[in-house]
């Protein structure tokens, strides 16, 4: 009875948008464009892969379900986003609060394993380039990538439960643009030190997965500056420079917002760093992986006008 009085809010109501009339509505378009483009590029991404023969091998596998990833991480919370941009009522129930954080950080963290995977997968490509094929098999691969959604969606399950049990006693007014752990953990009524513990915990997970990353590409870049020949140089760079651009937006926006600690920022830059990882990194990956990459280029081309490519492989 008494835990039933303290957890008296049901619902929490996000402060980090703006008003109606301040301009709400002018910033629904503008997201809901961002958002349909990351859907519709990130799936153009995973069935041009998946469809094309050419780039069934392990890099544009990893690729692939990186960007169908991409699409559910987005959809974790911007629908949530536009709702509240157009509507008075900013809120979200405490179910659906834990549900938003399960899943957005559950796919942001499959995500960064798989971004270490990426990074390790060219580490071999390019420097042990002989053992490669027996190294990095499909069956490797497929255990990987199903490893990285496993570890990503089960390392959460007991902090999101820990969580659920915790007393929530008001106030109930959450300032960021989604549900987020220190957020959230501010407005228990509780020690204050379990967000410490909490913080000390993400980034230790933050810094070794990007310690990883960046170990593997400053190998990579040290080797591929030895290669004698300009062309294969250039070669070997394009293979790179896109999970390297990935990555630092990415963890770069990640690093800025879970390793702060006890730094505090102004609501202006809580909510941009917070879109930065949210809506800005995943609507560039299409662009950067389409872009860059004059294989993804064509197979997204086949995808979309299959015939015209046809004509012009066979003249």
């Amino acid at each position: 009875m008494e835990r039933r009085n303290l957890s008296a809010v049901t619902e929490f109501i996000f402060t980090g948008f703006p008003q109606l009339q301040d301009g709400g509505l002018l910033y629904f378009f503008p997201l809901l464009f961002i958002y349909t483009f990351i859907v519709i590029g990130n799936l153009m991404i995973f069935f041009a892969v998946r469809l094309d023969a050419q780039l069934h091998n392990p890099m544009y596998n990893f690729i692939s379900i990186f960007s169908f990833l991409e699409m559910w991480y987005t959809t974790a919370t911007i629908p949530k986003m536009l709702s509240n941009l157009i509507s008075k009522q900013k809120t979200i129930s405490f179910t659906g609060c834990l549900l938003q954080m399960y899943f957005f950080h559950s796919l942001g963290n499959t995500e960064g394993v798989l971004l270490t995977v990426m990074a390790i997968d060219r580490y071999v490509a390019i420097c042990n380039p002989l053992h490669y094929p027996t190294v990095v098999t499909p069956r490797l691969c497929a255990q990987l990538s199903a490893g990285s959604c496993i570890f990503g969606f089960l390392i959460l399950l007991p902090e999101i439960v820990w969580i659920s049990t915790l007393p929530f006693c008001g106030p109930n007014q959450i300032p960021q643009i989604f549900c987020d752990f220190t957020p959230l953990l501010n407005l228990a009524c509780t020690d204050a030190s379990v967000i410490l513990v909490q913080d000390v915990i993400h980034a230790v997970a933050i810094l070794v997965t990007g310690l990883i990353i960046s170990f593997s590409y400053i190998r990579i870049i040290i080797v591929i500056l030895d290669i004698p020949s300009v062309e294969g140089r250039k070669k070997a760079f394009s293979t790179c420079t896109a999970h390297i651009a990935i990555f630092l937006l990415f963890f770069g926006s990640v690093a800025l917002m879970y390793l702060r600690f006890s730094a505090t920022y102004t609501p202006f830059w809580d909510t941009t760093i917070a879109l930065t990882f949210s809506v800005f990194a995943p609507f560039f990956n299409p662009i950067i992986y389409s872009l860059r990459n004059k294989d993804m280029k064509h197979a997204v081309k086949k995808l979309l006008c299959p015939q015209k490519v046809f004509k012009e492989s066979g003249s």
